[in-house]
């Protein structure tokens, strides 16, 4: 098979990361592998991996960005991939035209994956014009049967994002080196349960019913310290004030740490005792979830969207009703005291499990050519 798979750009992010895992499962697999995209600085390790890469902006939300329907039909004429797979609207839009403008028995199969609960309207139903379209959870398959009744259901393959159990072993320790390290730069943890919110700095990430949990949890006499990991982007400086404001109000100045944006998420997910997704939007899948389960560690969460899934797979004492605090203290508590640790990862929430089936639905288009 030859396959083509397009997105905006290569940098950071589960999209990319997921592009990458396909990308070296078919070059495993001795299959050819192009991606497409306006670059970035995970191009390098994809073609260390045996793909190529093909550098267009069709990253641009914006009409203009449907002018590279021409050069990028050029493309297909020249690669004949048997099958092009878009991940993301505008790149779905300016593939879906370069298509039409193709002789139907030379035209590449269209395969879209849906990776979140996009705006319901126009611009977002080209994700659901696939001839397979992949829904990465089944919450999400749900979204795509309600809001695009057009769409078969026959054509829609739920397909869970994988995890790489080689790479977060059950029982994950870090290193000395690094434990001495964070020790020294933490002695606020000694002695406390340690409760991590992982995630970006923003209104739906449920940081402040963590904040209430935490003073639920120390009103009730338990010795309990809140981590919180994650960027904060510029435009959410406010936002972080306000943050600093309710720790202050509640008198948690010296029971929880921000710590921002973190590379050794893996290590701080081993040291604590709970994590925790609390976003107030469902999550379409919830990678971090997944990661934390995987090395063994109990995650509390709100009952909706991907992350309920993995929570009624793996760990359902985990699951809280939605902004319910009091529940958080309740599960948290229980977990605590019980030392509950969640089941294996395994079948279909591997990186080998994601890989195989979308190869499968590949391999499925390809004989109907």
């Amino acid at each position: 098979m030859k396959i083509l798979q397009i997105l905006p750009e290569l940098n950071a992010g589960g999209v990319e990361r997921g592009t990458l895992e396909i990308a070296s499962a078919l070059v495993d697999a001795g299959h050819a592998s192009l991606v497409v995209s306006n670059g970035g600085r995970l191009v390098t390790a994809l073609e260390a991996e045996g793909s190529r890469h093909i550098a267009l902006p069709v990253h641009r939300k914006s009409l203009f960005s449907l002018l590279q329907a021409r050069e990028l039909r050029m493309v297909f004429e020249k690669e004949k991939p048997d099958i092009v797979h878009a991940r993301s609207r505008v790149p779905a839009w300016i593939a879906w035209l370069a298509l039409r403008g193709m002789d139907a028995k030379v035209r590449p199969h269209f395969v879209t994956t849906v990776h979140g609960f996009y705006s319901i309207n126009g611009y977002s139903a080209i994700m659901a014009r696939g001839e397979c379209v992949i829904a990465v959870s089944h919450c999400i398959r749900d979204y795509i049967t309600a809001n695009y009744p057009k769409t078969p259901e026959s054509v829609i393959r739920v397909i869970p994002r994988g995890v790489e159990l080689a790479e977060l072993p059950r029982g994950f320790t870090p290193h000395a080196a690094w434990l001495k390290t964070w020790r020294e730069a933490l002695p606020q943890l000694s002695g406390k349960a340690v409760l991590l919110l992982p995630g970006r700095i923003t209104r739906l990430k449920g940081h402040e019913d963590f904040f209430g949990m935490v003073s639920g949890l120390k009103a009730v006499g338990m010795a309990v310290h809140g981590l919180v990991v994650g960027d904060t982007h510029p435009k959410k400086k406010a936002y972080m004030g306000e943050l600093h404001e309710v720790v202050d109000r509640l008198g948690l100045k010296g029971d929880v740490t921000f710590l921002g944006h973190r590379a050794d998420i893996r290590e701080i997910m081993a040291v604590s005792d709970i994590v925790y997704c609390l976003s107030v939007q469902p999550e379409s899948f919830g990678r971090t979830t997944l990661e934390a389960f995987a090395i063994g560690k109990p995650v509390v969460g709100y009952d909706h969207g991907g992350v309920a899934e993995q929570l009624r797979e793996l760990f359902p004492e985990g699951a809280v009703p939605l902004r319910d605090v009091t529940g958080l203290v309740r599960a948290t508590a229980s977990i605590l005291k019980t030392k509950a640790v969640p089941g294996l990862v395994g079948e279909p929430f591997t990186k080998n499990a994601m890989c195989a089936a979308t190869l499968k639905v590949y391999q499925e288009l390809i004989p109907k050519k």
